[in-house]
This record gives C-alpha cells, sequence and structure tokens, in this order.
C-alpha cells in the first residue's frame, strides 16, 4: 500500500492504526470490519497524541501473531518482547520516536495545535509515510519468524 492510498483511506475517516491492521487481516484471519473495530480507539495516539495509533495497529498484529498466553508463556513471552522490541527500535531509528506528540511536532489534545498540524497538511503527508513504515517494519518482523 503506498501513502497515496493510506492518505485517501484517511479522507473516508479511517484511522492509522486500523490501516496498519487491516494489512495483517487475511493473515490473522480478520475481516476488514473486524480489524478496524479492534484498532478504532488508537487514532490520533489515544485521541491525545500519546503512542502513534500505526504503532497500535503493529502492536496488535504482533500480539495477534507472536502473543503468548497461559497455554505458551514464557517462551512465547520472549518471543513477542523481541519483536515489540524490534518494532520499536526499527520505528525509532527512522522517525526518532513512538507517541504522536514526538512525531507531529505538536500536542493534538491542544485544539490550537490540531489546527495547526491539520493547516499544516500534517495527517496527509506525514501520517501517511509512518502508516506505510509500520507497515514495512511489521511485515518485516512477522517475515522473520
Amino acid at each position: 500500500m503506498d501513502t497515496v492510498q493510506i492518505a485517501e483511506l484517511f479522507r473516508q475517516g479511517i484511522d492509522c492504526g486500523q490501516v496498519v491492521l487491516d494489512a495483517f487481516s487475511e493473515e490473522l484471519c480478520l475481516t476488514q470490519d473486524e480489524a478496524y473495530r479492534i484498532a478504532s480507539a488508537f487514532g490520533g495516539g489515544l485521541g491525545k497524541g500519546e503512542t502513534c495509533g500505526a504503532v497500535a495497529g503493529a502492536m496488535i498484529a504482533l500480539g495477534m501473531r507472536f502473543g503468548f498466553n497461559a497455554e505458551n508463556g514464557s517462551v512465547q513471552k520472549e518471543i513477542m518482547n523481541g519483536k515489540r522490541a524490534a518494532y520499536a527500535e526499527r520505528f525509532c531509528a527512522s522517525h526518532g520516536c513512538l507517541n504522536c506528540k514526538g512525531l507531529l511536532g505538536y500536542d493534538i489534545s491542544v485544539p490550537e495545535e490540531l489546527e495547526a498540524v491539520l493547516d499544516k497538511g500534517l495527517m496527509f503527508s506525514l501520517c501517511p509515510r509512518l502508516v506505510k513504515d509500520s507497515i514495512e517494519i511489521t511485515r518485516t518482523l512477522f517475515d522473520e519468524s
């Protein structure tokens, strides 16, 4: 998926985390509707500029693929923790941090700063690149299993 396609999904009201999780929905045995619903609360860094929704969508996908439970416990937990750490390292190496405030340079929970983000077009220029990178990093981690 390219940044133009991602920006078009944003214009349709789909958020960053939803786009990321949907990129993996088929192999995670999710419908697009399920992927969108599962990741729907994470857009805009929980609406407060916290952890980027693209990062949250990736964490959901990684958890569904590599996650642990009582049956597969410590070994799988170690694998999951390694995937999470690798994702964070790679994303931060490219973008400096994992949160919207740092990525955008604005606190979108403040109306005036959200307006600045929208006025500068960051939601349709920067954010699609972050989503694309998040999908690519997650894909690499899926393939490294």
